[in-house]
């Protein structure tokens, strides 16, 4: 299997509905060839639930989904900072998801077969900790690894990077075990001795990509080094 629906169900967040689709791609030179996962609300298109609020129920409370607004001349939520797009790959999905294109792979077997030798990213867009954990590791028995990234703290370190909106966060995260993902603004540096500039960006030559590095794999990779990548 390619593509599925993963889960659907209530939200861990806030209990609205909400679905898990895989996909199989290349698109993203970053990523590289890997099982993209988005956590989408199953009821409200991806843009209108950025401009209501309505992704508290895929996102939770990160700063980066912006602030509701009303404003009629807006698609999504006014000062949104997330490096996801909307309108490009999380739409599309969306809206081939109400076609009924994914089939259903909400069953231990059909997730290990999207899983299966492949690289995963958890969370393509959306938090994973909004999901049920039996999901993630269903999909990822028996991948060949994966990368992940939730805002919520604590939510399963040695799975995913903790996101962290500053560097002093990021001390507070490393002071109880967890590594880190931090994007870096403008005049902000890196941690040299807990930190690693992500190869796979732009700014660091882009060297790799994530399916080849594998570093943002919580505390299950061996590294030290916790991860950070400027703004885009």
């Amino acid at each position: 299997m390619k593509s599925g629906i993963l889960y659907q169900g209530p939200s861990l967040i806030d209990g609205a509905p909400i679905v898990v689709i895989a996909t199989y791609s290349d698109r993203n030179p970053k990523t590289g060839l890997v099982v993209q996962t988005y956590i989408i609300r199953a009821d409200i298109n991806p843009l209108e639930a950025s401009k209501t609020g309505a992704d508290v129920s895929i996102c939770g409370d990160c700063r980066h989904r912006g602030i509701p607004t009303a404003d009629p001349a807006r698609k999504q939520a006014k000062d949104r900072t997330c490096y996801v797009n909307l309108g490009q790959g999380v739409l599309i999905t969306y809206r081939a998801f109400l076609r009924g294109v994914y089939p259903d792979a909400q069953t231990r077997d059909a997730r290990r077969a999207i899983g299966r030798g492949r690289m995963v990213r958890v969370g393509t867009y959306g938090d994973p900790g909004a999901v049920p954990s039996d999901v993630w590791d269903d999909l990822l028995c028996d991948a060949q690894g994966w990368t992940a990234y939730t805002h919520r703290t604590g939510w399963r370190p040695e799975l995913a990077m903790q996101s962290a909106d500053n560097l002093e966060q990021a001390r507070a995260l490393w002071q109880i075990g967890a590594r880190t993902f931090r994007v870096i603004w403008k005049g902000e540096q890196i941690d040299a001795t807990r930190e690693v500039l992500c190869p796979a960006s732009k700014e660091a030559g882009r060297r790799t990509t994530c399916a080849a590095c594998k570093l943002c794999a919580g505390t299950a990779t061996r590294s030290p080094r916790s991860v950070a990548i400027h703004a885009h």
